[in-house]
């Protein structure tokens, strides 16, 4: 018999971002039965951000569930190779190219393992237990820090052959728009992004309250206030979220687009005017009737994702709606 109750195999979950190295293990429902959290070491050489997942991986063994763990799924900051097995995150300047997937089964004791972007592995979560569930075609986004996303096309988790389809952040919304860190000019991230927000807000004159750091929760506050400055870069970041929410409804046909991460917690400031945008940009009979809804899962998406990503590859558990 399970801990709490769970039925069936359980899969550990790994969830590794910039800041945290997040573990679980999870049953067939999608509940978190043993957790396990640790610092991502900042500035950390690839071993020592290793350690940290060897020491979550570690405490996931000590739990009594464990025994019952068929497999471990990883969802990590991108990009990611999921054919190599290999992660060069962009926030974890330690891992070039590091080969992840073999380290892991090496510290799972040879369990198989899954990898996905933290995109894909937020869409599984939403669309196995949260915003997107009962939806065969569907947009997962995560707007924080960055810009994620991912799909589910015809009832599946579409991954892509190396686990980054779905990264709606770098599609180019403005030809001639500001250059982004990847390369490109004009993309999603470069404008809807936290950080963006934040920035262009400065650029165009917002200025916080004094001792108050210069973030979109900041620039969201005044915009509540009423700051014309602030309600605009806002609705600018939806233009943009809105531009490539309809480039993908047009391209593959979705149904609806769930959205999550902090910058999601602006709530009416985000969400208002992106709905408005979206009518102007999906036009097409087709990508028309596209929903824009918040996410559900919060704080544990990631780990109910990779879980659920893993499942998925591997036809673990039926990931369909009760």
């Amino acid at each position: 018999m399970h801990p709490h109750g769970a039925t069936g195999p359980l899969v550990a979950a790994l969830d590794i971002g910039g800041t945290k190295i997040a573990g679980a293990l999870v049953d067939a429902e999608g509940r978190l039965l043993a957790r396990a959290l640790r610092p991502t070491p900042p500035g950390g050489d690839g071993e020592s951000v290793m350690a940290a997942v060897g020491e979550v991986l570690g405490e996931l063994r000590a739990a009594p569930g464990w025994p019952e763990a068929v497999a471990v799924g990883i969802g990590s900051a991108g990009p990611v190779d999921a054919v190599r097995g290999t992660v060069s995150p962009v926030n974890v300047p330690g891992w070039r190219d590091f080969p992840l997937v073999s380290r892991v089964q090496e510290a799972a004791g040879g369990l198989p393992v899954v990898l996905a972007g933290d995109g894909v592995a937020m869409t599984a979560a939403e669309h196995w237990q949260g915003a997107a569930r009962g939806y065969d075609n569907a947009l997962c986004m995560v707007v924080s820090t960055g810009v994620g996303g991912g799909l589910v096309l015809g009832g599946s988790l579409l991954p892509g052959p190396t686990g980054n389809a779905g990264h709606i952040g770098h599609i180019s919304v403005d030809l001639d728009g500001d250059l982004c860190p990847c390369g490109s000019r004009g993309c999603v991230e470069r404008i809807a992004s936290g950080p963006n927000i934040a920035r262009r807000a400065v650029e165009t004159g917002w200025r916080p309250a004094d001792g108050v750091a210069a973030t979109a929760a900041a620039v969201a506050e005044s915009a509540r206030a009423g700051d014309p400055v602030a309600v605009a870069s806002f609705d600018r970041a939806a233009q943009a979220l809105a531009a490539g929410i309809a480039a993908t409804a047009t391209l593959v046909e979705i149904q609806v687009a769930v959205i999550g991460g902090g910058v999601s917690a602006a709530g009416p400031l985000l969400f208002d005017p992106l709905r408005e945008h979206l009518r102007r940009y999906a036009t097409l009979s087709f990508a028309a009737g596209v929903e824009v809804v918040p996410a559900k899962l919060g704080t544990d998406a990631g780990l109910v994702g990779a879980a659920a990503a893993a499942a998925s590859a591997l036809q673990l558990f039926t990931l369909a709606a009760a």
